[in-house]
């Protein structure tokens, strides 16, 4: 097993993953979406090549998973579902995250990921440079009268004292100047206590069903609400029958100790809340607006889904009795998904819109600790066969505070990316969670019966069980940028004239780059060269190898243009293929040329793709 003390220094220049950017740009792998308008923050189009590049590691990804195993099936399903999934899956309710800004850099940050200083310890903020350093000690001496002293790049002087405490020491003085409320953590760019309130946020993309837009009905009933006397009252008589439902509700769920999980209408809610004393006085107001406003949206209300797993555990028992199937077996899916990142970052790494490629692998209760140990090996060996170094991909076991309640396992397969190792794919055990809870909000049986074994429990037969699940859940979007990242290099080659060069090249693998061949004349304003490069390409599309037609520019430029996009071999045309029929195959990685019959150049890149 790779572990990230696997590599002990990061092999990338400070400025990778801007020439990186630079090179998508301007060879079109990847651009910025909607550029001409300014652009659209973590949004990215992908241009031919990066088209093509996604697509190739997406085909690979579903030809291993899929096409080689007898007990792995696909589906494509659509990513609006019913909310009620969502409500099930825990998203709905649990896919909102705490958010908090620095009131000093402005950086926004989920508060469940901050660091959490020890008590007594010095807390230090750490500037990006000296410019930054001076800007926010003045912004902090204005806004909050002390004066921290300033050293460098960083600002001294705050001390966490408790719990809920911070202070101010000044240089050389053991008592606090000035102590300030401390909210249990500091930001994670620059380190700083000075925070806002808490706030929720939810990261699941909202839309509404049906041509009517309810944020009409919404506004007239607010408004009205708003008028009267005591809104509190006004909600009561306007939602009866919902506060009606809700009661019913409560009265089930104390009498039995049983929840029917069906979803709270938001106003009655809110009012039984406010009712206990849960909401201060001063946010009553817009906390009623705002269950209204959820309440009135609710029958239209969908989401764009935020991963492709939940429509696996859904149609589990569809694609089971469809296609005959039985555990151990495996549901696989590739596609869109969104999330409102609270930090959009690196790129393409992390974005708002993104693909995955997931599958859920249902076995018998018992066995899947084995299971876990086969994918592990199985994932790792795929994202290592096509990487020029396969020491950057390592395994991190998640910790025990970091597992959800239901998992027995996790592991991350991580990438060595220029800011360190990254989350490129989790592998996760989950035991029968996912069923069990679709099994108890749509009331549906979610198990296989296996008539010839026999109940742990009971004893008899047949054993009918919900099967655990091992999910290999791995990031399409932040597969390509890794890959190019692996892909890319400089390299110091000497040209014809012995004169030091530098030549980019994206050495990926033959099987992802976007153009496996280019075909080259030598001399484009002869029309016999372009005739015969025309000729020997199309042999090359009939054979169904993916190649281009290139005669623009100098032979020389040609040939850094396909090694810096990646394409494996460059075939040209020259005055000897005119004369014997023979032409050159040059090979990317290391520049050499051969000469080869024209109608055995498709057999030989071909096998040379193949291998």
């Amino acid at each position: 097993m790779q572990t990230e003390t696997a590599m002990s220094e990061n092999p990338y220049p400070d400025d990778a993953m801007k020439k990186l950017v630079s090179l998508c740009k301007r060879r079109g792998f990847v651009f910025q979406s909607s550029e001409i308008y300014g652009g659209l923050k973590s949004a990215y189009d992908y241009g031919p090549l990066g088209a093509e590049l996604k697509r190739n590691v997406i085909n690979e990804w579903w030809k291993d998973m899929v096409h080689t195993r007898e007990n792995v099936v696909g589906i494509d399903a659509s990513i609006i579902m019913a909310p009620d999934v969502w409500r099930a899956s825990g998203h709905a309710a649990g896919f909102a995250d705490p958010l908090v800004d620095c009131l000093i850099s402005k950086e926004r940050f989920r508060a469940d990921k901050a660091p959490v200083p020890e008590t007594g310890s010095e807390l230090t903020i750490s500037c990006a440079d000296k410019g930054q350093a001076k800007a926010y000690h003045a912004q902090i001496e204005n806004d909050y009268g002390i004066a921290l002293k300033r050293d460098g790049k960083t600002l001294h002087g705050l001390k966490k004292t408790g719990d809920t405490e911070f202070a101010f020491f000044e240089d050389g003085n053991d008592s606090p100047a000035k102590t300030f409320p401390f909210r249990g953590y500091v930001s994670p760019l620059i380190g700083s206590p000075f925070l806002s309130e808490e706030r929720q946020f939810n990261l699941m993309f909202r839309t509404a069903l049906g041509a009517i837009d309810p944020s009409g009905d919404a506004a007239a009933i607010i408004v009205e609400l708003t008028s009267a006397d005591d809104i509190i009252e006004a909600c009561k008589a306007q939602f009866k029958k919902e506060i009606k439902q809700f009661n019913k509700q409560m009265d089930k769920l104390e009498k039995t100790g049983e929840d029917d999980h069906s979803p709270r209408p938001p106003v009655a809610t809110a009012l039984h809340r406010i009712e206990k004393g849960d909401i201060p006085q001063a946010n009553i107001r817009p906390y009623l607006i705002q269950s209204v406003i959820e309440q009135i949206n609710t029958s239209a209300m969908a989401y764009l889904r935020p991963e492709t797993a939940q429509a696996m555990f859904v149609q589990f028992k569809n694609v089971m009795d469809s296609s005959g199937l039985k555990p151990p077996f495996g549901i696989a899916q590739t596609g869109k998904s969104f999330r409102n990142e609270v930090t959009v970052e690196h790129f393409i790494f992390r974005s708002c819109e993104f693909e995955q490629m997931e599958m859920e692998f249902f076995c018998e209760p018992g066995s899947q600790l084995e299971w876990m140990d086969y994918w592990k090996d199985q994932r790792m060996n795929w994202w290592q066969r096509y990487a020029n170094y396969p020491e950057r991909f390592i395994f991190r076991a998640h910790e025990e505070d970091e597992l959800a309640h239901y998992a027995d396992g996790c592991y991350d397969v991580e990438f060595l990316y220029p800011w360190g190792f990254d989350e490129l794919e989790g592998i996760a055990s989950r035991t029968d969670h996912d069923l069990h809870q679709h099994e108890m909000h749509s009331g549906q049986k979610l198990r296989y019966t296996d008539q010839e074994k026999e109940d742990p429990e009971s004893g008899k037969k047949p054993w009918s069980y919900r099967p655990f699940v091992i999910e290999p859940a791995a990031g399409a979007t932040r597969g390509v940028l890794a890959y190019l990242l692996d892909a890319y290099h400089e390299e110091e080659r000497t040209d014809a004239e012995g004169k030091p060069v530098q030549r980019t090249v994206l050495k990926l693998h033959p099987k992802l780059a976007p153009i496996k061949c280019a075909v080259l004349p030598l001399i484009a304003n002869k029309e016999e060269f372009p005739t015969k490069a025309r000729e020997v390409i199309q042999s090359f599309l009939d054979a169904g190898v993916p190649a281009k037609y290139d005669q623009k520019a100098a032979i020389g430029k040609r040939y850094a243009k396909h090694d810096e996009i990646g394409t494996p071999y460059c075939i040209t045309i020259d005055g000897q293929t005119l004369e014997d029929g023979t032409v050159t195959i040059r090979d990317r990685d290391t520049t050499e040329q051969e000469r080869v019959a024209v109608d055995q150049a498709v057999k030989i890149v071909q096998e040379r793709l193949n291998s």
